[in-house]
């Protein structure tokens, strides 16, 4: 069964209300995280599942911006166009790019059929840019040509997974940290690559580098900080915003990992599977699984960490096949989080865990 992620980006991070309406929704799939950030006025939800519970689930949880949301009303210094900004798909596991480029095309549709937001397409194998979107520089795929009123556009498409990455700059003004930015750009001479790069001016006169990494196969966010260490930054606090692949976590990622929530949120789904049951045996299952989940949720971002949480991924589907609460649903999440568990591992800690990595590939395979 294939699996996608989405990690709708909503015009609103201040008010808890509207926040958790948007979680509730959230919840027709597999609900992973909810950043909200108050200097931006945005809200970043990340969610698993399915294609057409995840399509619901994004459905239900736009509808909830485009009513709770005026975009006439909106102030932050992130860039935007729509209440419901951008709702990018993600292929995880062995799903692919054209599965969620399909999929991001019926999303769209039914936004306009249903919600009557217009809906621009951007991503893989589309022809337009979110910097031309938010310019005014392009119309509307679908719907249109004139915005909605006070919910603007949304813009949806497929791409593959990438880290939203933020660092503040100390001792340094606008004008110089937005030259910084433009040299690390991979569009630059000299840039870094698939590396994306704006600066915004956040309360209490903090400059803050924001950056999107979507290579992460050659640039990783210890590669950015190795960079701009190199090039004479001053540097504060570090921060992923959403989740990060494990391939590329770092300490900021630490609690942040996209793998270990996706095992401990199926985790906590069949805890609530087997406690519904009502016997003892399940009970205590229940009890165990929910454990289980709170472990993956603190998990770290060392190697050792990555290795645990692979093994424990695995056990978990045995746990509940066992107790016959296993579905496809988690199967497929469990699957995923131990297979990219199992591809962060380098290759010295493989060397040094040998047999435990030997386990744990047979039971992959």
């Amino acid at each position: 069964m294939d699996l996608f992620e989405s990690v709708p980006n909503f015009s609103e991070g201040r008010d808890n209300l509207i926040l958790g309406e948007l979680v509730r929704a959230a919840h027709r799939a597999y609900f992973l995280d909810l950043d909200p950030d108050p200097d931006h006025n945005r809200a970043v939800v990340s969610i698993a599942g399915p294609r057409q519970k995840l399509a619901d689930a994004l459905l239900t949880a736009v509808a909830e911006a485009v009513e709770r949301i005026d975009l006439r009303q909106h102030q932050g210094v992130h860039p935007r166009v729509g209440v419901a900004d951008v709702v990018p798909i993600i292929p995880l596991g062995s799903a692919e790019l054209e599965s969620a480029r399909d999929m991001a095309h019926d999303v769209a549709e039914r936004i306009w059929d249903e919600l009557k937001v217009p809906v621009f397409y951007y991503g893989h194998g589309e022809g337009k840019r979110l910097v031309d979107i938010r310019a005014g520089r392009a119309t509307p795929d679908v719907g249109g040509p004139a915005l909605h009123p006070t919910a603007g556009a949304v813009s949806v498409g497929a791409r593959a997974s990438l880290v939203a990455f933020n660092v503040i700059l100390y001792d340094v003004d606008l004008v110089a940290a937005r030259a910084l930015a433009r040299s690390i750009r991979e569009t630059m001479a000299g840039g870094l690559r698939g590396v994306q790069a704006l600066v915004f001016q956040l309360r209490g006169n903090r400059v803050q580098l924001s950056m999107n990494l979507f290579r992460l196969d050659e640039t990783r966010p210890a590669d950015v900080i190795a960079e701009l260490e190199r090039r004479g930054a001053s540097l504060g606090a570090q921060e992923v915003v959403g989740l990060c692949p494990a391939m590329a976590a770092g300490g900021a990622a630490a609690g942040r990992v996209l793998e270990a929530r996706l095992a401990a949120v199926a985790a906590s789904r069949a805890a609530h599977i087997a406690r519904q049951a009502g016997d003892e045996e399940r009970q205590a299952l229940a009890a165990r699984l929910s454990a289980s989940s709170t472990e993956l949720l603190a998990m770290g971002v060392d190697q050792d960490a990555f290795l645990s949480a692979a093994e424990q991924s695995v056990a978990l589907a045995h746990v509940m096949r066992a107790g016959h609460i296993l579905d496809d649903d988690l199967e497929a999440m469990l699957d995923v989080a131990a297979r990219g568990l199992r591809a962060s591992i380098t290759a010295s800690t493989a060397a040094l865990y040998r047999a435990r990595i030997d386990a744990l590939d047979s039971r992959l395979a």
